[in-house]
Parts: C-alpha cells; structure tokens; sequence
C-alpha cells in the first residue's frame, strides 16, 4: 500500500472513530452513587454474577481488579478462567469519569478509542458490595470484596436491577473455587 493510501485509509480510521465518540456518548439513565470514593472503590472485587456476554461466556473464578493509573485514569484488570477452553483468560482496560470523580458514572475502554457505560449504581457504606450497570440492559454485574454476598445485599439489588429493567432471571451466579 503506498503512502498517500495509508494517510488516507488513517485519516478515515481516525474520523470515524471520533464521530462514533461523538455520537455515541456514555451516558446512565439511572442515577449514579454520589460522593464516590474512588480510593475505596480501588482493589479487587469478586464478581459475583453478571449478565453474560460473549467475553465472559464460560468464565468462572471472575475477578476485576482497579487501580489508578499515573495520568489519573483507573487501570482495569478482568479476569477469570474458562471452563470449556481450560485457560485464564484476562483482559486490560481502562476507565475516566463520565463527568467527575465524585459520582459513579464511568466510561471503560478495553480496546482504543471505544468506551462503554459502566455506573455504579449501588455500593454500601463500606464498599464491599457494589451493583454496576452497564449502557443498556445487556450489561449488569454484583461484585463483591468476598466470593458471596449476604442474601440481604442480594434481594435489594436484584429488586433495584429488575425496578430499572434487567432480565435478572437471565443473571449468571459466577462460580468461584
């Protein structure tokens, strides 16, 4: 491929990528925590169930794992091993805050430009149970600092997921072992 077609074919990749950004911006329909502790929301998390997708498809032993990042971003390690293909898998990300750091509602980036919806819509006081939506119905997870959470913690957010929409019967409870 000469030059002035690679220049051109950038030019194209980089335009459409900033008008996918453009129109397509990460937004919540639910309202977000507020006074969001990033500090305290910082460390591993047991994912506890989710709503399945193709990358998790499979997964058991889920785990998230966030820290910050030098230029204040949130690093995003996933992961979790897959039963079927008897291999961990793991993929990195990124996340910003959508408007500021004091609210729940982030924008995640597992691959360039592109970013998703990820709103943390419940925590405890004590930030170990956390209930994350995602930018539409597709995306919904618990997790927890431990592999369970009480059944107390479980029933409200489950009625709090199916209040805004969710499919709970279609939740996948992440075995961990």
């Amino acid at each position: 491929m000469d030059k002035k077609k690679s220049l051109l074919l950038l030019t194209a990749v980089a335009a459409g990528t900033t008008i996918y950004n453009l129109l397509k911006p990460i937004q919540s329909n639910v309202s977000v925590v507020q006074d969001f502790d990033t500090d305290r929301f910082l460390g591993n998390w047991y994912e506890v169930a989710r709503m399945d997708f193709f990358w998790e498809k499979n997964l058991i032993n889920v785990t998230a794992n966030y820290s910050l990042n030098e230029d204040g971003t949130i690093g995003v390690l996933n992961q979790g091993y897959d039963i079927l293909k008897e291999k961990f898998k793991q993929r990195q990300a990124k996340a910003v805050f959508v408007r500021n750091n004091n609210e729940g509602a982030l924008k995640v980036s597992f691959f360039g430009p592109f970013y998703s919806g990820y709103n943390v819509v419940r925590i405890d006081e004590d930030y170990r149970y956390a209930l994350v939506f995602g930018e539409n119905l597709d995306y919904m997870w618990i997790l927890s600092r431990v592999k369970s959470v009480p059944d107390s913690v479980k029933q409200s957010y489950l009625k709090y997921a199916q209040a805004c929409g969710y499919r709970i019967n279609e939740l996948v409870w992440t075995v961990h072992n």
